[in-house]
């Protein structure tokens, strides 16, 4: 049995308000304590969208009932929102800017509004950017304009980390983050209702619906490059997006698939072929992903993992309430056997027992 620190987060959905059919706060926080992770930031792109006070509250309120592991909110950079985000920032995660394809109305197109949220947003306060190929360029001329950092979300290509590689060189205040999907792929052929290699809505993607998420699954050169530039990846992140099978499987399915239970696993494997150390993902699981986005340390907070253990992948011993993985019956080998919160066991042999609303929210002192 082998100790880390409790692993962070800092790209996950919750779904609430408004998407409770497939998660939650007590579902998804179950979830990642089973995948080792004891503290997580949550995305905006909720129902409502969290954009002001009252949709923050709707969902602190929610997490303050439910939630089993620590949690910090993002909010949403809108429109016509730069002026209230930034009053509001000191309870929020970060700011989580939409400049590419997303599921919700987040999206902002026009880069005037960028700039009126760069210009407001307070400097010691991450700025989380979903920002695809081009868009990655324009949102790093932001960064340098206004001399302040910037974090890209769920790097997916080549073109992306070489150019984020040329930023960090130029001195640019730019950290970034990579999804194990976007590492290791789900596995050839897949139980899916489509074969790899089908399209369902173009792009670069391998298709089939269960298969669909944004950024899309990359090619293999795309892989290999976030491989060979592992030292500018800063942070890996899930981007835990669950949707239930019959959204997947219907003739419009949302992008995103769940990611908590199956990251550690899946960077296990990568230390065992060699590809990563256990302290590459301490560095990009606990201490990149603290320093960066200002969060303070969880006392007495660490999770046991056997990192010889070999099991199957299976969605029905899973706790997110979505109900399936796209890694479905693949074998693994390392796996969380206990996680321990602030001096309290939270998770042990797969079993969560940390009790719902035992969460702190980390942006409120106590």
């Amino acid at each position: 049995m082998i100790q880390l620190p409790g692993l962070i987060d800092p790209h996950v959905h919750m779904r609430e308000p408004g998407g409770e059919h497939k998660e939650d706060w007590d579902s998804g926080t179950a979830a990642a304590l089973a995948g080792g992770f004891t503290l997580v930031l949550a995305m905006p792109n909720t129902k409502p969208p969290v954009a002001d006070a009252a949709s923050l509250e709707l969902a602190l309120s929610a997490a303050r009932g439910k939630a089993r592991c620590d949690y910090a909110q993002y909010l949403g950079a809108g429109p016509d929102n730069a002026e209230a985000a930034a009053g509001l920032a000191g309870r929020a995660a970060g700011l989580k800017m939409y400049l590419d394809q997303t599921y919700g109305p987040l999206r902002l197109d026009d880069m005037t509004l960028w700039m009126q949220h760069f210009e407001r947003w307070p400097a010691e306060m991450p700025i989380v950017a979903h920002a695809e190929s081009r868009s990655t360029a324009a949102v790093l001329l932001m960064a340098q304009l206004f001399d302040r950092p910037v974090h890209i979300a769920h790097v997916s290509l080549r073109e992306e980390i070489l150019l984020i590689r040329k930023a960090k060189e130029r001195g640019l205040k730019v950290t970034c983050e990579v999804a194990p999907h976007h590492l290791v792929p789900p596995p050839n052929p897949p139980p899916f209702s489509l074969k790899m290699g089908e399209e369902s809505g173009g792009g670069r993607g391998l298709g089939g619906g269960r298969l669909e998420v944004r950024p899309r699954l990359n090619t293999p050169e795309d892989r290999q490059a976030l491989w060979e530039n592992l030292d500018v990846i800063d942070c890996f992140a899930t981007d835990h997006a669950p949707h239930t099978l019959a959204e997947k499987d219907g003739p419009n399915p949302p992008p995103g698939f769940p990611g908590l239970e199956t990251a550690l696993p899946l960077l296990l494997g990568a230390v065992h072929a060699g590809r990563l150390t256990l302290d590459d993902i301490i560095l990009r699981c606990s201490t990149n992903p603290r320093r960066i986005f200002n969060l303070p340390e969880q006392p007495d907070t660490w999770i046991e993992i056997d990192p010889e253990a070999e099991w199957t992948i299976r969605a029905a011993e899973m706790h997110t309430r979505c109900g399936w993985t796209p890694y479905e019956g693949m074998t693994v080998r390392g796996r969380v056997e206990r996680v321990v919160l602030r001096g309290k066991e939270a998770y042990r042999d797969g079993k969560v027992t940390a009790e719902p609303g035992t969460g702190r929210n980390v942006r409120i002192a106590e």
